[in-house]
């Protein structure tokens, strides 16, 4: 009898896990390929299996897979809802870090979602442990043991077969999710993650410059949280909200836009590109996280290295625990001598939940100031982070940054503004400083990716995701040269006009 209670609530779970499944958005197909449907069975008996072992009781098992199911389901649509891609195992971390840092990702699945989910998973376990009493001997051969080894059996053969198939992938999940289902796809994306990328950084193979240290500018790089021109979203935004911004693109050497490989979040991604020059497309499976492989090991070579082989200092400065994402293993392997990380910065230095430009740009003067050499300073901001939705607005924000009061649902739109306009003084606050210096400097400064602000983009429409850099210098008359290129570009374009100043000054060409 226990065999045909434990059999009965597996062939049951099953069929609830097709149903759970339905509910992802993009939806999988039932038309999949056999070993598709192989590797969703096999994952699903194998954890059944696992938790009929500790827990011995079937239908509670079922339950909790269940639930552990849908947890994943509604973490897929909220991602999807607003960084527009589903999730796959390279995502798994969230998980951990939702724990570790729950303001980051617990508001964009919703707290009442969230209490919901851990409300009814704490009344499913309180009711399963209640509800269902433990079978005597449940593992026994001719019971309920037997039915775990005939499950496991089935699990294995399964997993053996679906992998034996190797279902082609195009690593765009928006395609692959459909057409394999969510489980067989995150096999599927965990078996590419095996191998380093294959790519390398142009970086890695530039000779070691001959110039001499006390001829090379300082290079500040700033990845400005979430920067993009948002005015061209609403006409009722003030012009002003970017005006130091508008006048360094009228001084700049090298302007225009840029495409990043990142919507909404996953910094990282441009982070990286920008610091390796590696396209996000040539990573494979890494491009969802490259920060994954190098902490692993891999050593695809930097801008930072090659900087510090000319003889600069290199220093991250970056208002957030240093663990996130692994930075702390990270950066030392692309190169930085230093990586001045949240410790660095007291409570006063916030504005709004996370530090401040304003402290930032003061932590990069106080580099600089005593700086006996070339430092390369390479900035990820925080500020401007969300979730956005959590901040209030008052009408005094509204009356600073509209000319035009926005429509009833731009809360959003208000609070990134009024970030915005601090990153914009930030902006002029260095270009003062580096002014004011006898050093010849370098500024370049780009965005990360565009903000989350799903409702304000359903009122104006979304944008296409591109944001804006600037390379400008405080000896160099600006030449205004327009390039529109891609990120992984940018840094390039920095060290090929640190070498043509470098050598213009040397030989006066």
């Amino acid at each position: 009898m226990t065999l045909v209670v434990a059999l009965s609530a597996w062939v049951a779970g099953l069929l609830l896990s097709v149903c759970i499944e339905a509910l992802m958005t993009p939806r999988p197909s039932l038309h999949r390929p056999w070993g598709a449907w192989a590797l969703h069975v096999a994952l699903w008996t194998l954890t059944f299996d696992a938790f009929l072992l500790v827990l011995g009781r079937p239908w509670f098992s079922m339950a909790i897979v269940s639930a552990v199911m849908l947890t994943f389901i509604l973490v897929n649509n909220a991602k999807q809802k607003a960084l527009r891609e589903p999730f796959v195992f390279q995502d798994y971390e969230y998980f951990t870090d939702a724990i570790r840092h729950p303001r980051l990702y617990i508001p964009f699945l919703g707290w009442l979602k969230f209490i919901g989910a851990v409300g009814g998973f704490v009344l499913a376990v309180a009711i399963g442990l209640l509800g269902e009493s433990l079978p005597e001997m449940r593992l026994a051969v001719r019971g309920q043991g037997g039915a775990m080894l005939v499950l496991l059996v089935i699990g294995l053969l399964l997993l053996r077969a679906g992998l034996r198939q190797a279902l082609p992938i195009t690593l765009d999940p928006t395609l692959d999710l459909p057409r394999l289902g969510f489980w067989a796809s995150f096999i599927r994306y965990g078996q590419e993650e095996s191998q380093f990328p294959r790519a390398a950084s142009p970086f890695a193979t530039l000779p070691a410059a001959t110039t001499q240290t006390a001829q090379l500018s300082h290079l500040v790089t700033i990845q400005s949280e979430s920067f993009f021109d948002a005015r061209a979203l609403y006409p009722g935004v003030k012009k002003d909200v970017l005006h130091h911004f508008d006048q360094l693109k009228r001084d700049a050497l090298v302007r225009g836009t840029m495409k990043v490989p990142a919507w909404g979040a996953n910094t990282v991604r441009t982070e990286f590109a920008f610091l390796s020059g590696i396209s996000n497309r040539s990573l494979g499976v890494h491009r969802f996280n490259p920060y994954r492989a190098v902490a692993a090991g891999w050593k695809p070579g930097s801008v930072a290295l090659h900087l510090k082989r000319q003889g600069y200092r290199t220093v991250c400065i970056h208002p957030y625990p240093k663990s996130f994402y692994r930075r702390d293993r990270v950066f030392p392997r692309l190169g930085f001598d230093e990586f001045i990380d949240i410790e660095q910065f007291d409570e006063q230095s916030r504005f709004g939940p996370y530090t401040s430009d304003d402290a930032v740009a003061e932590k990069i003067e106080s580099i600089l100031k005593f700086a006996t050499g070339p430092v390369f300073i390479f900035v990820v901001t925080m500020e401007n982070h969300g979730p956005l939705h959590l901040e209030s607005v008052s009408q005094s924000d509204i009356d600073d940054l509209y000319t035009e009061p926005p429509p009833s649902g731009c809360d959003d739109l208000t609070v990134y503004l009024r970030h915005l306009r601090n990153a914009d003084r930030m902006l002029a606050r260095l270009r003062a400083f580096l002014e004011r210096q006898k050093f010849p400097a370098r500024l370049c400064w780009y965005g990360d990716h565009v903000p989350i602000m799903p409702e304000v983009y359903q009122q104006f429409g979304a944008p296409d995701g591109t944001v804006e850099y600037i390379l400008w210098s405080n000896v160099e008359a600006g030449r205004v040269e327009v390039r529109n290129t891609r990120v992984e570009e940018v840094s390039r374009i920095m060290v090929t006009e640190q070498s043509r100043a470098t050598a213009q000054a040397r030989y006066g060409t």
